[in-house]
């Protein structure tokens, strides 16, 4: 079986900016647990100024009991 996270740019490891480098750290550390990427997109996310793009990514590995 298997279980999946979705990372956005409001998780922990974002400081809510667009950054390539904290991007890769993240993803190496959750890779280091397991994780696989399976997919990434954007979604346009309404705001006060008009709307946002904010990246999603799903990642996905095996569930441990």
């Amino acid at each position: 079986m298997k279980e999946y996270k979705v990372l956005t740019q409001k998780d922990k490891w974002s400081t809510g900016e667009f950054d390539p480098e904290t991007l890769e750290k993240a993803l190496n550390a959750y890779a280091s647990q397991g994780w696989q990427v399976v997919t990434a997109a954007t979604a346009s996310i309404p705001a006060f100024t008009g709307n946002r793009e904010e990246i999603i990514i799903i990642l996905e590995r095996e569930r441990t009991y």
